[in-house]
């Protein structure tokens, strides 16, 4: 009945009182917590269910012991026994009939806390008559249940070498060991597992196979286990990880995992590996060694990959990609190099880098160039290394050595700053070679640029002035403006053209303006003698790893870029000129040869048609000549700085009277219109001509 009605008789709350007093519960010896009543019940097995109620039964009597309540401790002793008989089947098949050692270790300690206490007298003499009483019927039921199981013999033997662990810490021990590191490792070997039995049809792996009849030496291997409990478990170990430490605690963010910390790590890796040449990544290439060998490129790959995930600051990140670009270069890699040069999008941002770092990128863009070169890449290569030999200040880009100041001296703290960034001597890169290949770059580009139809060896020892003028005109004479490739290149030129006297070649800038001049005149061998001779193999050439197949790459580039500059520059002597006649000259193949010519018709460089039955090139005289096109070209610019003179001058006068003829005149469509009459006429004098 409700306590709320109050206004029932004496005998309906009499009653009522009785039934709360039958309804009432006996208290129980072990409450749950609030957080067990909250989670749900997890089915157990019978040795965690026996095991369990002992073990609880064990931390009541240790916290009974705290405050030496010894009424209770009787009856919880006495509860601890009955469950330790109620798992008497369990343990004679788990423990092979052996008390377990925990059971052990709980009645050692029950037994040196009851001597304790009964030496102290007077701690005795102050305990209540329900506490002595208990005390003593413990001290005689414990020493008979010792004596009756037979637990003598194993307690002496615990109490003369105790295990130092017990099974109450192994998860407190599991959890103090495993770490992010041993996690990470079984998350490697999954994988591994995983292919390992997807390859492999002679393996089962399943839960239905009892231990028993497991299989190890024979095909088909049987084992007992499943994959998806292992990852299950290693997430509810995590889990684990988690709970036990307090959630505003370090230890909290460090089991979270600390990614940041193996990037440095991993940063510091990289830096000690990524300029070393590995030749098994070569010989793999070749197909020398096997494709799962381990290798350099591999282990940058992996950690690489790992900053460019984890990383939360843009300069390890940076530095990881210019490292791994690099080691890409060095060992040959270059679509991948050159890829991830260009979806880092580095070369906009590394200005705003720190020094260290744009050093770094330095390097890097250096190998890059290097690669290319040796992929007969020339432009790319060509374009690498601009940008570090137009500066002349090489050695401290690269950080490998402090040119000369001549406008002013460096302050000691600068210098010795610029010190503290210099590289080690065994990470240098060959100046020279950078050099050479830089300028052997240039002569493939420019000297094709600039054969023209009238320019012939004999003119290029006019001086430099002739030079320079007849650097204007090229394959692409007609163009208005003069363009210029490598500005390091064409001082080498002049520098060369300003001797009087020109002796043999020595030093390898020499080497590489006497196969210049060599080339203007379509003479391949004499090229090919000056830049692949002894010396510049001791220097340069002998440098490279594979150098043999560099020698030979570069030698048929040689052959190709003089045919083009033979057929520039005498073109006009030839009315046809044969194929297979071009093919003996230059010692190339016809095909190779019939697309050089292709190409350079298809971009209107050569003023020619091929005749696919009798093989040869019939050239056409449509052009203009050089005079037609200087007379062209001044016209033009006549034209409009006549026209630009009388815009400034009616502006200046203030003649606004034909102000509505001069905006009408030079709007945008009337411009427009002026400037093909204009293109018209130009095109009607050249076919006068």
């Amino acid at each position: 009945m409700s306590r709320f009605f109050a206004t029932g008789s004496d005998s309906e709350s009499d009653t009522s009182s009785k039934e709360e007093q039958i309804q009432r519960a006996p208290a129980a010896a072990f409450t749950y917590s609030d957080d067990e009543e909250d989670t749900k019940r997890v089915v157990r097995s019978a040795k965690e269910k026996r095991y369990g109620e002992i073990k609880n039964a064990i931390k009541l009597i240790g916290n009974q012991k705290k405050i030496k309540d010894i009424n209770p401790m009787l009856n919880t002793f006495e509860d601890m026994t009955k469950a330790y008989s109620k798992a008497g089947p369990v343990i004679s098949s788990v423990e092979n009939g052996k008390t377990p050692t925990f059971y052990l270790r709980a009645l050692v300690e029950l037994d040196d806390f009851i001597k304790e206490v009964w030496k102290d007298t007077d701690g005795r003499k102050s305990m209540s008559k329900s506490n002595s009483k208990a005390l003593s019927t413990l001290r005689q039921k414990l020493r008979k249940y010792i004596k009756e199981k037979d637990f003598e013999k194993e307690i002496e033997a615990f109490r003369e070498n105790p295990p130092k662990d017990d099974d109450d810490d192994e998860e407190e021990r599991v959890l103090h060991c495993l770490s992010l590191i041993i996690t990470q490792r079984i998350l490697e070997r999954i994988p591994e597992m995983l292919t390992l039995l997807l390859s492999t049809n002679d393996i089962i792996l399943t839960k239905s196979i009892p231990e028993d009849e497991e299989e190890y030496e024979k095909s088909p291997f049987k084992l007992h286990g499943c994959v998806l409990t292992l990852a299950e478990r290693l997430d509810e170990e995590f889990i684990k990880l988690l709970k036990e430490c307090d959630p505003h605690s370090n230890e909290y963010v460090e089991r979270q995992g600390t990614p940041s910390e193996l990037c440095r790590i991993y940063i510091r890796k990289i830096e000690h590996l990524y300029y070393k040449f590995d030749p098994i990544v070569l010989k793999q290439k070749d197909g020398e060694i096997s494709a799962d060998a381990l290798t350099s490129v591999k282990v940058m790959d992996k950690m690489c990959k790992y900053i460019y995930s984890h990383d939360e600051t843009d300069r390890l990140r940076t530095r990881a990609i210019l490292s791994h670009i690099y080691h890409h270069s060095i060992h040959d890699n270059w679509f991948k190099a050159r890829d991830l040069f260009l979806m880092s999008n580095l070369q906009e941002n590394i200005h705003h880098s720190d020094p260290a770092t744009q050093i770094l990128y330095n390097r890097a863009v250096a190998h890059l160039g290097l690669c290319a070169f040796r992929h007969a890449n020339i432009k790319d290569a060509h374009n690498c290394l601009l940008d570090l030999m137009m500066t002349g200040k090489v050695k401290e880009l690269l950080a490998q050595g402090l040119m000369p100041q001549r406008q002013h001296e460096r302050s000691k703290e600068q210098e010795k700053i610029e010190k503290q960034r210099q590289m080690p001597f065994h990470m240098h890169i060959n100046l020279e070679v950078l050099e050479c290949v830089y300028l052997v770059s240039a002569m493939l580009i420019e000297i094709p640029y600039m054969a023209g139809k009238y320019l012939i060896a004999k003119n290029i020892s006019l001086g430099n002035i002739f030079l320079s003028y007849c650097i204007s005109f090229s394959a692409h004479e007609f163009d208005a403006r003069r363009r210029m490739i490598s500005k390091t290149y064409y001082q080498q030129l002049r520098s060369s053209e300003r001797q009087s006297l020109v002796g043999p070649p020595e030093s390898m800038r020499e080497h590489v303006v006497a196969a210049s001049k060599a080339m203007r005149n379509g003479n391949w061998a004499v090229c090919n003698n000056f830049i692949i001779n002894e010396k510049m193999n001791g220097k340069v050439w002998d440098l490279f790893y594979q150098a043999d197949k560099v020698r030979a790459m570069l030698t048929k580039l040689i052959k190709e870029e003089a045919l083009r500059t033979y057929l520039f520059t005498y073109s006009h002597v030839y009315d046809s000129i044969s194929m297979p006649t071009l093919a003996l000259m230059f010692e190339l193949e016809r095909a190779t040869v019939h697309s050089i010519i292709s190409k350079m018709i298809i971009n209107e460089e050569l003023m020619a048609s091929l005749d696919e039955p009798s093989e040869t090139v019939v050239m056409h005289r449509s052009e203009p000549s050089r005079l037609q096109s200087l007379a062209l070209q001044l016209t033009d610019k006549v034209n409009n700085f006549v026209d630009s003179n009388e815009r400034i001058f009616e502006m200046k006068q203030g003649n606004f009277r034909n102000q509505g003829n001069f905006r009408e005149r030079f709007n945008r469509q009337d411009w427009g219109g002026r400037q093909r009459r204009e293109r018209n006429r130009n095109n009607d004098e050249r076919n006068n001509y």
